[in-house]
């Protein structure tokens, strides 16, 4: 009869939705006569957030000792926030105050859609995708 619909497709896309957000909002900027520059600077930004996140993550899955991961993870987070941290203030002070809450609410709505997806789709830190080794299965 029909075709089954392709799950692992379905859990990427709801995994990257934030990144999707984010290159969709590109047009309505350009468009719309928005700071540019603030887009630009959130979105590279954000981009290069998930590209280390991704790779910390996949490292930490594979390090044996407990604390060497933790350190990891720690290390991960902290930077991710300092650079969306200065992704802001850069924004600001190469644009102006317009550019930098550009930057500001693009990365807090992509930040919220990541965190909801998070959830939704139960990768964590020491989790990866569906089959991998440490993924969490219900009982």
């Amino acid at each position: 009869m029909g075709t089954r619909p392709d799950r692992r497709a379905d859990v990427f896309t709801l995994r990257y939705l934030d990144v999707c957000l984010v290159l969709a909002t590109a047009p309505f900027v350009f468009a719309g006569s928005l700071p540019i520059a603030g887009y630009l600077i959130g979105a590279a930004a954000w981009l290069l957030t998930r590209a280390g996140t991704a790779f910390t993550y996949s490292r930490a899955r594979r390090v044996g000792d407990a604390k060497y991961r933790a350190g990891l993870q720690v290390a991960g987070m902290m930077g991710r926030i300092w650079l969306v941290a200065l992704a802001v203030i850069l924004a600001r002070v190469v644009g102006g105050k317009g550019d930098g809450i550009m930057a500001a609410a693009l990365l807090l709505a992509a930040f919220t859609v990541y965190f909801v997806m998070s959830f939704v789709t139960r990768e964590g830190p020491l989790q990866g995708p569906a089959g991998t080794p440490g993924r969490a299965t219900p009982s």
